[in-house]
């Protein structure tokens, strides 16, 4: 089968009759009495079918997230002046993906899982409720009793232009590698495309930046643009949202989770791209990178490979690209491999900010970290794991922070609490929206524990709000 199909063959050597998928299973609610590595004994078993299947996507509808603390407790207004084509119950999202297109089972278009050798951009549109108009999605913004459910459905899916395949077609003359002009003038004409599509939503915000956001393994499209839209809603959707889609959510045990995970790989050389053609824009003043489980991989991988593309012309990547915020949200990730590769290339110098969230709570985190063997993965970590020499250096680093969520409202697994709690989603917004660094005369109450390494619980802002 051509590695570029739509759809492959069943994956799946274990039969499961029923499987419901929820925000807080009694499955997660017995999970969460457990501590740090849960893949051990008569539990292994049951842990290691329960994680795969969470971390190889299940179906399911799909509910707003929880209104953030900071909202919720009157503390902040989600919106100020919006102009009137954002003030809608559908929120337009941009999107840059490799997936290959296929149809959809309503027979609309949509994206599957198959990896697409050229990179493509559109416009999703997702639908915010089913009843309530803008008003009343904006008033349920920020109160924890909303009117409804806020279900979450897309309502269209536009491809807009689509990039030549890579890798791109060269000769070599005097050991140098030459791309075929015309390859080129096509790539060129699809990057300016997209630059228009974003230059014109950059001109309906007073906030030029851009918040792009890289999902895990297991998630489809939808998935993805369900929960950039959904952050970008409480971000009081200022800047512009792009979601950045790579081929996962195969599913399957175990082979989906592997799939998945070389899908990460096969979409860097893409990402990097997207990336090059975003900050090239002098309209962009500053890019927000927040990714997910498997996403943090593809996303500090991509940078640290820009990171020394940019030094070895002699550029400033700081300037050049111009990154502010790099959230790292249950990141699957080997903090070994993280520190050889990322932090011996000095790429944390080069954002603003980095945050860091972790759970020891974090399932599926403990699951990746048992499939390959990793002595820790970086979304179980806290500052005891990591070698004295590295949190010497940390504490000279003040834009980066590692924030342990150590309280028990954490949902599907343990893993989307970035989302999914009310008190960690009122961090990273503080964080992303607002520009806040970590520190109660900051705004941002976190627990201080040593250097960068900070703690956040289900307390969260409830001081300030007294």
């Amino acid at each position: 089968m051509d590695i570029y199909s739509a759809r492959g063959v069943a994956t799946s050597t274990i039969s499961i009759s029923r499987v419901k998928c929820e925000t807080e299973t009694s499955a997660n609610r017995s999970a969460n009495n457990h501590d740090y590595l849960p893949f051990t004994g008569e539990i292994r078993s049951a842990h290691l079918v329960a994680g795969v299947l969470l971390l190889s996507g299940c179906a399911t509808e799909r509910m707003l997230m929880p209104t953030p603390k900071l909202y919720g407790l009157g503390l902040f207004s989600p919106y100020g002046q919006l102009d009137a084509s954002l003030k809608s119950t559908v929120a337009d999202v941009l999107y840059v993906t490799d997936r290959v297109p296929e149809t959809s089972e309503d027979g609309g278009f949509d994206y599957g899982t198959g990896r697409s050798p050229s990179l493509a951009y559109g416009l999703v549109k997702v639908r915010i409720g089913e009843e309530a108009g803008w008003n009343g999605v904006a008033a349920d913004a920020q109160t924890y009793a909303r009117s409804e459910e806020l279900k979450l459905t897309i309502e269209s899916i536009e491809e807009l232009g689509r990039a030549p395949p890579t890798p791109w077609p060269f000769i070599v003359v005097d050991g140098l590698p030459l791309t075929d002009p015309a390859v080129e003038r096509k790539a060129s004409e699809a990057a300016e495309g997209f630059r228009r599509e974003l230059r014109a939503r950059l001109s309906r915000t007073p906030r030029k930046e851009v918040f792009i956001y890289v999902h895990g393994v297991g998630n489809t499209f939808s998935d993805a643009a369900y929960t950039m839209a959904e952050l970008w809603h409480f971000f009081g959707r200022e800047g512009v949202p792009v979601l950045y889609s790579w081929p996962a959510g195969r599913g399957g045990v175990l082979r989906g989770y592997s799939y998945d995970r070389e899908s990460s790989e096969f979409t860097i050389h893409h990402m990097k791209n997207a990336l090059k053609v975003i900050t090239a824009m002098p309209e962009v003043e500053a890019v927000h990178l927040i990714a997910h489980s498997r996403g943090t991989d593809v996303v500090s991988t991509a940078f640290r490979e820009l990171v020394i593309e940019s030094r070895a012309r002699g550029e400033d990547p700081h300037k050049r690209y111009r990154v502010k915020n790099l959230v790292l949200a249950a990141p699957d990730l080997d903090v070994g491999v993280l520190l050889q590769r990322s932090t011996s290339e000095h790429v944390g110098v080069f954002v603003s900010r980095v945050t860091v969230y972790t759970s020891k709570r974090d399932k599926a985190i403990g699951l990746a970290g048992f499939l390959f063997g990793s002595v820790l993965r970086l979304g179980q970590a806290d500052e005891t794991v990591f070698p004295e020499r590295v949190q010497r250096m940390l504490e000279h680093r003040t834009n980066i922070a590692l924030i342990e969520y150590t309280g028990t409202r954490t949902g599907d697994f343990g893993h989307n609490y970035f989302r999914t709690n009310p008190a960690v989603a009122s961090d990273l917004i503080l964080t992303v929206r607002y520009d806040r660094d970590p520190g109660e005369k900051n705004g941002r109450p976190l627990v201080h524990k040593s250097s960068a390494f900070w703690e956040i619980d289900d307390t969260y802002l409830d001081r300030i709000s007294q």
